[in-house]
C-alpha cells in the first residue's frame, strides 16, 4: 500500500508525495530498524497511559510474522545524557506482556555490544534499544550517529507519528542511509487527520481550544476555509471577545493577536462560534469561587476559565449534527474540576457525534489527555498519537520523518 500525502506545503507549494509502507515490504530474513513513539507518561518506573505503545503492536506484530529481527527505537523525555529515570525499561516490560514474548532492553542505543546482540537475534525476536536521546547526537541529527543506527538494520520502517514532526537522526536522519517505509500506525494518522481536512463528510465541524491565538493561526488559516463551523474555546475565546471590544477582566488575553482576531471575524462572521457565557474564578485553583456570567459581564478582579453552560448546549448541538468533527485544545481549564465541564460536554458531544455515524478525530496533546480522563477515547473515530506531529500536519507543513521515506 502506498501512502498519498497531498497536504504539504514546500516553499509555499502544495506537493503530493506518494511514499511506500510496510505493506510494500517483504521483511522476511531482514533486520528492521522501527522507530517508534514510545514517550510514555511515567509515576516514577509505572506507565500511566500505554496507548503509545499499543498503537505499535500492529506493525510490530506484522514484521514479526515475516520472520524479521524486530529491532525498536526511541526516545523517552528530554534527558541531558544518560538518565536512568528516562530509561526505557519499563517500556520493554509492558511490551514484553503485550507481544508475549522476552524485549530484552539493550544497554546503549549504538555501540559494538549493541551491534553483537543484534547479530546473533534470531527471525521473529524483538529488541529494544536504550533511550536514543541519552545520545545528544540524535537531536542533532548527527549523520554519523545516524548511520551507527542504520548499521543495526538492512531496513528503516518509521512508524512514530509523534516525533515525525522532527528532523533528528532515527527519525529522519537514518532514512537516508536505508530504505524506508511508514508504519501502520502512520498510515493510519494520515489516513484520519489528511481525510479530515482534504475530503471531509460534511458539516465539517473543528474545535479549537488552546491559551494563545498565535500559536493556532497556521491552524487556523488552513481550517477555516475548509470547515463549516468553527467553535473557539479556552484561553483563546478572550483574545476573540476582546477584539469585539468586550471586557475580559483577568483572562489570558494574547494582544499581538487581536487585529489577526477581529480580521477573522469580519471575513467569517457565520463560521466563527465563540462563547456566550464563561465560568469566571478569583483564583486559578480547585477550591476558587466560580461563577457563570455572560461574556458581556466578566467581573474585572475575575478571569474566565471554562466556556459556561449555555455555550456548552450550543457547541454540543452544533457537533452531533457534524458529519466530521476535528478537535485540537480543551475548550477549558480541564485538569481542575470547577472547569471540567465543557470539556467534558465536548467529548461526550463528539461521542454522541460518532454514533450517529460522523467521523470524530481527536488532534493529540491535551484533547487526547482529555478523552482519555474522562472514559471517552474508545468513543471516538480516532486519537491521534501526534501532539505537535499532528497540529503541524494539520497546519499543512512538511512532516520530516514522512517527507524522508522513500517515494513510491
Amino acid at each position: 500500500m502506498r501512502i498519498l500525502v497531498t497536504n504539504y506545503r514546500l516553499a509555499g507549494t502544495t506537493v503530493g508525495m506518494a511514499k511506500k509502507s510496510v505493506l510494500d515490504l517483504d521483511a522476511s530474513g531482514k533486520r528492521v530498524l522501527v522507530r517508534c513513539d514510545f514517550n510514555v507518561p511515567l509515576e516514577g518506573s509505572r506507565i500511566t497511559d500505554d496507548r503509545r505503545i499499543t498503537e505499535a503492536l500492529p506493525t510490530i506484530e506484522r514484521l514479526r510474522s515475516q520472520g524479521a529481527v524486530v529491532i525498536l527505537a526511541s526516545h523517552l523525555g528530554r534527558p541531558k545524557g544518560v538518565d536512568p529515570a528516562l530509561s526505557l525499561a519499563p517500556v520493554a516490560a509492558r511490551l514484553s506482556e503485550l507481544l508475549g514474548v522476552t524485549v530484552p532492553l539493550l544497554v546503549d542505543s549504538v555501540g559494538e555490544s549493541t551491534k553483537a546482540t543484534v547479530l546473533a537475534a534470531k527471525p521473529g525476536d524483538v529488541l529494544l534499544l536504550e533511550n536514543v536521546r541519552f545520545h545528544p547526537e540524535e537531536e542533532a541529527n548527527d549523520p554519523a550517529f545516524a548511520k551507527k543506527l542504520a548499521e543495526l538494520a538492512d531496513v528503516y520502517v518509521n512508524d512514530a507519528f509523534g516525533t515525525a514532526h522532527r528532523a533528528h537522526a532515527s527519525t529522519e536522519g537514518v532514512a537516508h542511509i536505508l530504505p524506508g517505509y511508514a508504519g501502520l500506525l502512520i498510515l493510519k494518522e494520515i489516513e484520519h487527520l489528511g481525510q479530515a481536512v482534504g475530503n471531509p463528510k460534511r458539516p465539517f465541524v473543528a474545535i479549537m481550544g488552546g491559551s494563545k491565538v498565535k500559536d493556532k493561526i497556521a491552524l487556523i488559516d488552513n481550517l477555516l476555509p475548509k470547515v463549516d463551523s468553527l467553535l473557539i474555546g479556552g484561553g483563546m475565546t478572550y483574545t476573540f471577545l476582546k477584539a469585539q471590544g468586550l471586557e475580559i477582566g483577568k483572562s489570558i488575553l494574547d494582544s499581538s493577536s487581536l487585529d489577526y482576531a477581529r480580521k477573522l471575524l469580519q471575513e467569517y462572521p457565520d463560521k466563527i462560534h465563540l462563547a456566550t457565557d464563561v465560568v469566571a474564578s478569583d483564583a486559578f485553583s480547585a477550591d476558587a469561587n466560580t461563577k457563570v456570567v455572560p461574556v458581556t459581564e466578566i467581573p474585572a478582579d475575575q478571569e474566565g476559565l471554562d466556556i459556561g453552560p449555555e455555550t456548552a448546549a450550543r457547541f454540543a448541538d452544533i457537533i452531533e449534527n457534524a458529519g466530521t468533527v476535528l478537535w485540537n485544545g480543551p475548550v477549558g481549564v480541564f485538569e481542575l474540576k470547577p472547569f471540567q465541564a465543557g470539556t467534558l460536554s465536548v467529548a461526550k458531544a463528539m461521542a454522541v457525534a460518532t454514533g450517529k455515524g460522523a467521523i470524530t478525530i481527536v488532534g493529540g496533546g491535551d484533547s487526547a489527555a482529555a478523552v482519555e480522563i474522562f472514559g471517552y477515547a474508545d468513543q471516538m473515530t480516532h486519537v491521534s498519537t501526534g501532539g505537535g506531529a499532528s497540529l503541524e500536519f494539520l497546519e499543512g507543513k512538511v512532516l520530516p520523518g514522512i517527507a524522508a521515506l522513500q517515494d513510491a
